[in-house]
């Protein structure tokens, strides 16, 4: 549904001069076409891959670069001061260096001066220029100062190369826009400075090269709580099981099967960050001996006899044995009778600091939008949260989760991991 023109929110999408500035038309459509009042004030560079015709007959607003046209509006001060989202994207490398450094000398960077509310950039270039020191430390400060910074995505790059640095999908920024405009311009980034890891989907233990014990488990409530973290600032490691979802936005994905798989990625993800959320729904059990070739039905009409072992319990294994002190960790308990007393008592078992309890079926939660819980905490605290969309409830986890970590000192998640494997030029 399209706002009204009364209540419509004044973004301004900043366009800096990199290959990926094509991509920027569709996100342009994206907020246009959702009822958002858009200007776009490109770089001269920007214009050397899309003209500011394009950029007016999609907005509906005139495209200046200078701050010396209609000098009687002052567009430098104006925009800025008017704007309730500036999204910079794609934000190059020379980009991020002003924006970090207060430089104003063209109309984009005279905008981001002047701009008092939330602000956004989308990264693209160079695998190696993202990895710079220079760029990390960049990237650094802005967060420090409350901006979203989104990572890139890994992908396909300029000419035949991939690897991190890649604009991520117009969607995907779309995304992250909508929900920081949700949360309103008073709302800060609560969990800039912090590295979180989330886990989604369902784990698969393979019986034979063909069959597998599985659950239904869709990935949509972790994926919400991965895209809700980067919304708020956070950098997000997003630990997924067989989901058919497309990757977040600003979120590094790792992508596993099984319940063994799912535990060596979240463990070491988990060395460095400030508060794991494990949303997946892992295997129990695991068949003790795989079959090599597909089992087959017998003459008899027998049935096969599988044999169990049980999985390792990753998040009581996290819970006790935390990587960093003050870690906070979050678990998710499926329940289909005695929902809360057997959510207590898990709480209690597991030794985690929150518990969000939900009651799962056939036809509940499983493959849902929708969601209903109560969050458990160890303190003896308990939050309901209403049947509503699976975003409210990753909302309430993260204003759960935030005020957990303001005691604990920002480690420094800002600098993301090398990937020394990526080569190549940027998108």
């Amino acid at each position: 549904m399209k706002l009204s023109a009364v209540a419509k929110p004044k973004v301004v999408l900043g366009v800096s001069g990199g290959i990926a500035a094509y991509k920027a038309c569709e996100l342009l459509r994206r907020l246009t076409e959702s009822g958002h009042d858009v200007r776009v004030v490109p770089t001269d560079s920007a214009l050397h891959f899309v003209g500011a015709a394009t950029w007016s007959a999609l907005s509906g607003n005139p495209v200046s670069t200078e701050v010396w046209e209609t000098v009687h509006e002052v567009p430098h001060v104006r925009i800025g001061q008017a704007a309730d989202l500036v999204v910079v994207a794609p934000a190059t490398a020379d980009m991020l260096a002003k924006a970090a450094h207060g430089l104003a000398d063209d109309l984009l960077t005279n905008t981001l001066l002047t701009a008092r509310c939330p602000v956004v950039f989308a990264p693209a270039m160079h695998t190696e220029m993202w990895e710079h020191p220079a760029t990390q430390e960049n990237v650094a400060t802005l967060r420090r100062r409350g901006a979203v910074v989104i990572e890139p995505a890994v992908g396909r790059l300029t000419g035949v190369d991939t690897g991190k640095g890649r604009l991520p999908e117009a969607a995907e920024i779309f995304e992250v826009c909508r929900r920081v405009l949700a949360r309103g311009a008073a709302a800060s980034p609560d969990l800039a400075g912090r590295h979180v890891v989330v886990s989604a989907g369902g784990t698969r233990e393979p019986l034979d090269p063909v069959r597998y014990l599985g659950n239904r488990s869709s990935g949509k409530q972790g994926y919400a709580l991965a895209k809700a973290a980067a919304a708020r600032g956070a950098r997000v490691t997003l630990v997924e099981a067989n989901s058919t979802l497309p990757d977040p936005a600003g979120v590094d994905v790792v992508h596993v099967g099984t319940a063994l798989q799912l535990r060596e990625a979240v463990l070491k993800a988990a060395a460095d960050a400030d508060a794991v959320v494990m949303a997946a729904a892992v295997a129990d059990f695991r068949p003790a001996a795989y079959a090599s070739g597909k089992i087959k039905k017998t003459d008899d009409g027998g049935a096969p006899t599988v044999e169990l072992v049980r999985n390792p319990d990753i998040l009581a294994e996290i819970s006790a044995d935390r990587a960093l002190p003050g870690q906070v960790i979050v678990g998710f308990a499926a329940e289909t009778d005695d929902v809360l007393a057997n959510g207590r008592e898990k709480l209690r078992r597991k030794r985690c600091d929150l518990l969000v309890v939900n009651e799962v079926g056939e036809r509940k939660t499983f493959g849902s939008e929708e969601n209903e819980a109560v969050v458990l905490a160890a303190d003896g605290a308990d939050t309901p949260v209403p049947y509503g969309p699976k975003e409210a409830l990753a909302e309430i986890v993260w204003d759960l989760v935030a005020p957990r970590l303001r005691s604990l000192p920002a480690n420094d998640s800002e600098k993301s991991p090398t990937r020394p494997d990526f080569t190549g030029p940027a998108e």
